[in-house]
C-alpha cells in the first residue's frame, strides 16, 4: 500500500506561481508512475502532468505544456509540480495518483492509476 500526500496548495494572483509537493510513504515498487490530476467543481478529473519516478520521462497536458515542471527528489520521496503564470482556469483541486509504469500510454487516464491523495486546493484569483 502506497500513501500519497500532497501539499502546497493555496490562493494566488493570477500570473503568480505555486509549487504542490507529493510525497509517497514508501518507493511504490510497481507504481512507479506518479500523476498530477485536478478537478474543479462540477468538472472532470483532468490530468495535469506524469513522471517516470525512476527514470525522468515526463508528461504534460497541453493546458500546462510551458508554465508547468516536473521535478522529483528521490531522497525525499517526492515529486514536486512548479505551477508558473497561473491562470484563474488553473483553480481546481489538485491530486497526486501513482499506478504502474505500464501504463504510461495512458498517463492522462484516471484508470491507470492505483493510489491516490486526497488533494490540495489551488485557488487563482483574477
Amino acid at each position: 500500500q502506497v500513501q500519497l500526500v500532497e501539499s502546497g496548495g493555496g490562493s494566488v494572483e493570477a500570473g503568480g506561481s505555486l509549487t504542490l509537493s507529493c510525497r509517497y510513504s514508501s518507493y511504490p515498487y510497481g507504481n512507479s508512475l506518479v500523476g498530477w490530476f485536478r478537478q474543479a467543481p462540477g468538472k472532470e478529473r483532468e490530468a495535469v502532468a506524469a513522471v517516470y519516478i525512476s527514470g525522468a520521462s515526463t508528461f504534460y497536458s497541453d493546458s500546462v505544456r510551458f508554465r508547468f515542471i516536473l521535478y522529483q527528489d528521490k531522497s525525499k520521496n517526492t515529486v514536486f509540480l512548479v505551477m508558473n503564470r497561473l491562470k484563474f482556469e488553473d483553480s481546481a483541486v489538485y491530486y497526486c495518483a501513482a499506478g504502474p509504469w505500464e501504463e504510461r500510454r495512458n498517463w492522462d487516464q484516471v484508470r491507470a492509476y492505483k493510489y491516490w491523495g486526497q488533494g490540495t486546493q489551488v485557488t487563482v484569483s483574477s
